[in-house]
């Protein structure tokens, strides 16, 4: 997809500011933030006063957003600054399309105090092609009340996991116990990591090669995968399930247990605020003991090579550090993507936010950095992998098998 702007980027290269010295055209995702507009009319102004030039904001949609950069691309009409998924960083910028950005960022001071996997996500063969604007993550939201209820502790073990799990089985019925989501690759990444598996890793040439089928992987997988077929704490359902779809059967009062991102708490308090006193989070538990890893998202800023690199870098470092940085933060539910910001919502001890920062701070994770990875993920190969072992049609370890051959057949096309 990629292979059809390589050319054009070559030779032209240019931000899509053009001949105008005294503006920058950005492109920002519509719904992150739902103060966006008075949030960047105050960043037009500050950033007037401070460089004398003028922000052209252009909102786009999530879903169309990765496909209409790369028709950009191919006719080089890029932004000079954009917004990008933390997974599309590898991918612009092995085909060329995004500034290199590492010189500024240790010139500034900035280079250690980067959330370490968004830090990840963006740097691709030692380059660093996004700034880490805002982050989030997933850990394990369940029914406070519920549990308080029958006098049931949040699990801190994957085996209590699985016992708390059952014991609501028996004292809630009518509730789906855990549902373990067929659609959902970054519910089940977190026992993949938390086994002390991988899903690919580089080899000595440098070439990426899936690992999901090995026999720590596969542990993850299996553990994750069984809370349904052997221990029926899930429904059939949930086979096929997204994320969203596990957020809506919790929001119903179906589900007691999810694993859901730290954005879904405002969108449960929005809709009714006694939730306050329904939710409960903690990390996602590891095996035996700590946290299991879960993946670290969210969003980079990108220099698509502009020709005023200079200004495009102020205006990055301006929404991603600072005071911009927070009240962005504050205003989506997100999380900074500063190490230091972080950690001071860390000291908050909000029962509700708290939880999602020590996970992304202690055990924040990224997918494989490779410009093939989104391939991967278009394919759905992972939750194609799951939906298998779900539906009785695979064995765990056949279905990671076929999984690793899919992953390595993309890896190897590129």
């Amino acid at each position: 997809m990629l292979s059809l702007g390589l050319g054009l980027l070559t030779a032209c290269g240019d931000g899509g500011s053009g001949d105008d010295a005294e503006s920058l055209d950005v492109w920002i995702m519509e719904g992150t933030n739902p103060s966006a507009e008075p949030f960047f009319d105050d960043l037009k102004a500050a950033f007037r006063d401070r460089t004398g030039a003028t922000l052209n904001i252009e909102f786009i949609q999530w879903s169309e957003a990765h496909d209409r950069i790369t028709r950009a691309m191919a006719g080089n009409e890029l932004p000079d600054v954009a917004e990008i998924g933390s997974t599309w960083a590898a991918e612009f910028g092995a085909a060329g399309a995004l500034a290199d950005l590492s010189e500024n960022i240790e010139a500034d001071g900035l280079g250690d105090d980067l959330v370490p996997a968004l830090e990840e996500a963006g740097t691709l063969d030692g380059a660093m092609y996004g700034m880490p604007w805002y982050a989030g993550t997933r850990s394990l939201m369940y029914r406070a009340d519920i549990f308080a209820e029958h006098d049931l502790e949040p699990p801190t073990t994957w085996e209590e996991l699985r016992e708390v799990a059952v014991q609501l089985k028996e004292l809630e019925p009518d509730m789906i116990p855990f549902p373990v989501a067929g659609g959902c690759e970054y519910c089940v990444d977190p026992f993949i990591w938390g086994a002390g598996g991988e899903i690919a890793e580089q080899n000595a040439d440098g070439e990426w090669q899936a690992t999901i089928n090995e026999p720590a992987a596969v542990e993850g997988i299996e553990f994750y995968t069984s809370l349904a077929t052997e221990d029926d704490l899930s429904v059939a359902a949930a086979d096929t399930w997204l994320e969203t779809d596990q957020l809506e059967s919790f929001q119903n009062g179906e589900a007691a247990m999810i694993i859901n991102g730290n954005w879904s708490v405002a969108t449960l308090l929005d809709a009714d605020p006694a939730w306050e006193d329904k939710l409960g989070v903690v990390p996602i538990p590891g095996q035996e003991e700590g946290y299991s890893p879960s993946f670290v998202g969210g969003s980079l800023l990108g220099d698509f090579n502009s020709d005023q690199p200079d200004l495009a870098w102020q205006l990055i470092r301006m929404m991603s550090t600072g005071s911009f940085a927070r009240q962005w933060a504050d205003e989506s539910g997100y999380f900074p993507g500063q190490q230091s910001e972080l950690e001071a919502v860390q000291q908050q001890d909000d029962p509700l936010v708290t939880p999602f920062a020590v996970q992304m701070g202690e055990a924040g994770a990224s997918v494989p950095v490779t410009d093939t990875y989104g391939a991967i993920q278009g394919e759905q190969i992972i939750p194609q992998m799951l939906q298998a072992i779900l539906s009785g049609e695979k064995s765990v370890q056949d279905a990671a098998d076929d999984a690793a051959a899919a992953m390595d057949e993309t890896f190897g096309s590129s």
